[in-house]
């Protein structure tokens, strides 16, 4: 869950022409009003593994279980998010082309 006073008071602030956020929380959709662009971030299922099984960074993913839920909220939770997103951008690209991808996007 986000918190919704903190991300109120992250959205009223008007400091920066930019502002990027990243996460999923069942809570989102409440906010998505005030975004400008919402983007889905995806990678086809098997990149999905490999990256998770194999990243020295983080833990999640590497036992059986964890990794089957990453993959069931893949085909569940991922066309929810598809339907509440602008843009949908593939990350099995190198990063500079995702990044370039998005810039893209949210400066239209």
């Amino acid at each position: 869950m986000w918190c919704e006073d903190r991300i109120e008071e992250l959205l009223s602030t008007e400091d920066a022409d930019v502002m990027f956020l990243s996460g999923c929380a069942s809570n989102q959709g409440r906010f998505y009003a005030q975004f400008d662009h919402i983007i889905l971030l995806t990678t086809p299922a098997r990149m999905m593994v490999e990256r998770l099984t194999t990243r020295t960074t983080n833990s999640y993913g590497k036992h059986p279980d964890e990794l089957a839920q990453a993959l069931r909220y893949k085909e569940t939770i991922e066309p929810e998010l598809r339907r509440g997103a602008s843009a949908e951008v593939d990350t099995s690209a190198p990063v500079d082309q995702v990044t370039a991808t998005i810039l893209r996007l949210v400066r239209g």
